[in-house]
């Protein structure tokens, strides 16, 4: 049954800019499930001030330097960079690391989907994380809005699967709830939609996704938190600045 009131309109691009036709929107959705979407959604949850994504790891340096108290985050090729106070697991952003901090964010391909989302001159009134770890909320939030932009990191300028995926189970529940989806990504990604015990899978059988299986450890751990659902509650929607 559709909502009473106008219907929410969702555009989806399924890799990084160039993503033609976004324009502006309400409220744009970042999705870079394996991590940076999901760690950052943990982060928030346990109290991080703000966001700061960042494309250059010096740039995330000397930032955090120059503003006390803050972190410096991220990765390279899926490790912690050298001088880095947190890497791109979810595990490490805990409340006692991370609460009331600034976090500048700087990993390989979700910080620049995050970038471009939350520039002053991006078009889009606010932006938040996307990930299956803060489903529900995403389109809690999404389904708020009049218009949505989906905007998925890819992997090195590539289609990602499991940002598609979610971006998909995304646009298919808004979709259920009567919104329109405008292009024709968010409808291809609707229909391939995962469900049940598929998402794991899914998540796993991605390229990313094994990869960092074969590096083990903590790593393994990441990749079965991320294609959990709801494991994380209270993901807000962020401004221009990084902050709830």
């Amino acid at each position: 049954m559709s909502p009473r009131g106008p219907r929410v309109r969702v555009a989806l691009a399924t890799g990084p800019r160039p993503w033609p036709g976004a324009g502006p929107a309400d409220l744009a959705v970042a999705v870079d499930v394996l991590r940076a979407t999901s760690t950052l959604s943990v982060a928030l949850a346990n109290g991080a001030a703000r966001i700061v994504p960042l494309t250059d790891t010096a740039e995330a340096i000397a930032r955090r330097d120059a503003d006390p108290g803050s972190l410096a985050c991220g990765e390279r090729d899926g490790r912690i960079v050298p001088g880095f106070d947190l890497g791109n697991s979810p595990s490490e952003f805990t409340a006692e690391r991370v609460g009331g901090r600034t976090l500048y964010f700087a990993s390989t391909n979700g910080s620049r989907a995050m970038r471009n989302v939350s520039s002053p001159d991006s078009g889009f009134a606010a932006w938040t994380l996307g990930s299956f770890v803060n489903a529900t909320d995403t389109l809690e939030r999404a389904a708020g809005c009049a218009t949505v932009f989906v905007a998925c990191a890819g992997k090195l300028g590539r289609f990602a699967l499991e940002d598609a995926a979610f971006a998909g189970w995304l646009c298919a529940r808004l979709e259920a709830r009567g919104a329109v989806l405008e292009t024709p990504a968010a409808r291809m990604a609707a229909r391939l939609a995962p469900s049940g015990p598929g998402l794991r899978a899914l998540v796993e059988g991605a390229s990313h996704g094994r990869y960092l299986l074969s590096l083990g450890g903590t790593f393994s751990d990441d990749v079965a938190f991320c294609a959990s659902l709801d494991g994380v509650g209270g993901s807000p929607t962020l401004g221009p600045d990084g902050r709830p």
